[in-house]
């Protein structure tokens, strides 16, 4: 009978346990599952995009450079130093918002020498009006200073030497090389990172991915432009919310799943395309030169 008792009393103590442990196993599934859908989406997400041809790369810069052989940066300058202080003062602000603050700073000071003697609490008065002026004020005043100790007041022809300069990082310095100097740089900002990753032109993690992505697949003979014809149309078209799929040029090579199809001819998107970069015309309507006509 002890016998019997001591299995009694044993099987009411085990029992829970064996209850506690299957809630255990079924929570530890149900996290299992919850992570291991977390883990797929990403996957999904990048399987959805698929790579461009050759041929297909090949008609996208064809279209591009009919539209605007000769493309522009829309930072207003008079020479390579004032381009590396618009685009020192661009940073996380909007080129027109640049345009706007320079005039008068440019008036004044055109050269690193200029610059210093300008003084930074001057310096801070005339770019006010651009985000976080404080800080890249005194980044202006500073390569400035680096400009006349060790480039004699010139701007640097490399990488390496622009990216030591207080304020300046790879997509500014890849800026100045490729506008001041015609190096076939390609700086990626928002809009070609955008760009990249939404049509599988060049999908990347980060900025410095999708750079090297379009350095292996952009032709050599358009790469020099590359940079000036990607950020104009992410600007204007292939923006991020509401992306100009009727007026895109290059809808047809475009691998964005949710793009809609082209509404306009071939020839009316490269005629859009062409006034926008030209800053002709923003609203997307007819080309500036056709309402012109009306």
């Amino acid at each position: 009978m002890a016998r019997k008792r001591t299995q009694k009393g044993v099987i009411p103590q085990t029992a829970p346990a064996k209850k506690s442990v299957a809630k255990a196993s079924k929570k530890q599934a149900a996290a299992g599952t919850k992570k291991k859908s977390r883990r797929k989406k990403p996957g999904k997400q990048a399987a959805r995009v698929t790579r461009w041809s050759a041929a297909e790369i090949e008609e996208a810069f064809r279209r591009f450079h009919e539209a605007n052989p000769q493309p522009q940066g829309e930072l207003n300058h008079v020479n390579p130093y004032t381009l590396l202080i618009a685009v020192v003062l661009s940073a996380q602000a909007t080129d027109a918002g640049v345009n706007k603050a320079t005039p008068a700073l440019f008036a004044l000071a055109d050269t690193p020498e200029k610059m210093v003697a300008l003084g930074e609490d001057r310096v801070r008065e005339l770019v006010k009006t651009i985000g976080l002026y404080r800080t890249k004020a005194k980044n202006v005043i500073l390569l400035s200073q680096k400009l006349i100790d060790e480039h004699a007041g010139t701007v640097p022809r490399t990488r390496e030497a622009l990216e030591a300069l207080p304020g300046v990082g790879r997509k500014t310095a890849n800026v100045v090389l490729n506008i001041a100097f015609g190096e076939a740089t390609i700086a990626v900002d928002t809009h070609l990172f955008r760009i990249g990753n939404r049509t599988g032109l060049a999908p990347g993690k980060t900025p410095l991915d999708v750079e090297l992505g379009l350095e292996q697949v952009v032709p050599d003979k358009y790469r020099r432009h590359a940079h000036h014809w990607l950020i104009l149309h992410g600007r204007y078209i292939c923006v991020a919310r509401g992306p100009k799929c009727d007026r895109c040029l290059i809808n047809e090579e475009c691998k964005w799943p949710e793009k809609l199809p082209p509404g306009f001819s071939l020839a009316e998107r490269i005629a859009t395309s062409r006034s926008v970069m030209a800053r002709e015309d923003k609203s997307f309507g007819r080309p500036a030169a056709a309402q012109a006509g009306a």
